[in-house]
């Protein structure tokens, strides 16, 4: 029996165009078992786009991505088993409860013990009062919380999340984060897009950094101060104080 890939994701020379318009223009990225990335750029940079096609939700122009050694393009369906995903969007349904929709996607990715699962995924982001309340009576934050349990509920290998925090206020924040990163035997691999540096320096093992549609510069975090993050930040994408 061969060993488990030390690589999770691998994307190789990815493009997207939208017309006339390349959002991603050969990025290359690699990320390890269980390795935490912070990808950093300004806006339009294709962060989100770059997501999306690491999410199975859009599909690249050209180049490849493979999840835990699966080829994004030949097997989306198994790749989405692998990953949980927190977005922009809930993916939620305003007229089910928090419970339903959860129930649901329990149903989709086949969860075992699903009830329980539901349970307690829900007890990890603190919302078990609101469980059985319709999603469209909840608040943005919330919302958001039923978001981040349905992203862990099929106890996913690697989590991609593309501002997780967006709704949220200080304290609900740091319940995410320690729901979506886990304190487990087993550690996810995590690529999160924020433009917070100070909490993607925290968090990661590595920051990448997104200009113009390429990876512009790639560093381990460790030991690396704020005040240096914010220096290459502004050096590789022109942002000034």
């Amino acid at each position: 029996m061969s060993a488990p890939s030390p690589l999770s994701i691998q994307v190789s020379r990815l493009t997207k165009s939208y017309g006339s318009h390349q959002a991603l223009r050969g990025v290359d990225l690699t990320v390890k078992t269980g390795e935490r990335v912070a990808l950093f750029g300004p806006n339009g940079a294709g962060k989100t786009t770059l997501m999306k096609i690491l999410a199975t939700i859009s599909k690249p122009t050209s180049g490849g991505v493979l999840v835990e050694g699966v080829d994004l393009k030949d097997k989306p369906e198994a790749v989405r088993r692998r990953i949980g995903l927190v977005g922009h969007g809930t993916f939620l349904y305003g007229h089910l409860s928090a419970y339903e929709n959860l129930d649901f996607y329990g149903r989709i990715y086949d969860v075992p013990r699903r009830r329980e699962r539901i349970l307690q995924v829900v007890e990890q982001v603190e919302m078990n009062p609101r469980l059985h309340d319709r999603v469209g009576s909840l608040s943005r934050g919330m919302q958001q919380r039923v978001s981040i349990a349905r992203a862990l509920l099929h106890d996913p290998s690697v989590m991609l999340l593309d501002e997780p925090e967006t709704g949220l206020d200080q304290r609900s924040a740091s319940i995410v984060w320690s729901a979506l990163l886990g304190s487990g035997s087993r550690r996810r691999t995590v690529i999160m897009i924020t433009h917070n540096l100070e909490r993607g320096l925290e968090l990661s093992d590595r920051i990448a950094l997104l200009v113009k549609g390429k990876i512009a510069h790639e560093t381990p975090t460790a030991g690396m101060s704020l005040e240096r993050l914010r220096e290459l930040y502004n050096a590789h994408t022109g942002a000034k104080e």
